[in-house]
Formats: C-alpha cells, structure tokens, sequence
C-alpha cells in the first residue's frame, strides 16, 4: 500500500507546468516502467531560478519531483548537484539520510523504497541531464 505522505507529496504540483523562456531543459523516459518526465529550468549566475516539470509517471515520481523543484529553487547549481548525488547514494551506498535542510525528502528516499528506486530518482537524473553534468 502507498504511504499517505507520498500521496500528499505527490499531490503538491505548484511547479507543475511549462516555462516557454526556459534556459535548461531535459527530458527522460524510465526504461523499466516507461515513465516520462520533462524539466524546465531558468538559470542565471549559476543559481536555478525557476523549475517547472511535466510528468507521465507513478506516485513515487511525482512526489520526488515535486520535492525537488521546490528544494532546487533558488539553490546553486553546485547545491542541487549535491544533493542528486546524496539521493543516488542513500540507495547505493546505504546513507542512512539527508542533510538536515533536504530533511523532508527521507520520506521517498529510504530503503523500503527501494524497489522504486528508478522512479524516485527520475527526476534526479533528468535534472543532472538539464545541467549537464554526470552521475
């Protein structure tokens, strides 16, 4: 059975949406369970500015994306690439949680998802592919 929590997650979709005067933008299909997600991005001085998504997906995907574009807003480049990397890692190398200001996204991130690994970090990865940059 899905988490409540996730549900209300998911259920936030203030940055659900496009932005036509994007300067970044990705777009990734989850090979496994052929969910789709599309991130818009508008970067200035190496700092995300706005973050809008568009997804085809599960639960668990739309709840991470939500998280994340409301956690990447107004952050360094450098700070998201931290914490995608954070996130890849509490599912591969057994990190037990988040730093203390991404505290909300051990809700989705945790071992007993693991199964759900690939959706929970479809946003992660479309992201990293907007800035470019590898995991």
């Amino acid at each position: 059975m899905i988490d409540k929590e996730i549900i209300k997650i998911a259920s936030n979709t203030e940055n659900h949406g496009v932005l036509d005067n994007h300067t970044h933008f990705s777009r990734l299909k989850n090979s496994i369970c052929g969910d789709e997600m599309k991130v818009y991005l508008i970067i200035e001085h190496n700092k995300i500015l706005d973050f809008k998504y568009e997804c085809e997906s599960c639960i668990y995907c739309q709840a991470s994306v939500s998280l994340l574009s409301k956690n990447a807003k107004n952050k360094s480049i450098e700070k998201v690439k931290k914490f995608t990397e954070q996130a890849i890692n509490i599912f591969e190398k057994n990190l037990q949680s988040f730093d203390k200001e991404l505290k909300e996204f051990n809700k989705i991130i945790k071992k007993n998802n693991i199964s759900r690994k690939e959706c929970v970090l479809l946003p992660f990865k479309t992201v990293a592919k907007a800035l470019n940059y590898k995991l």
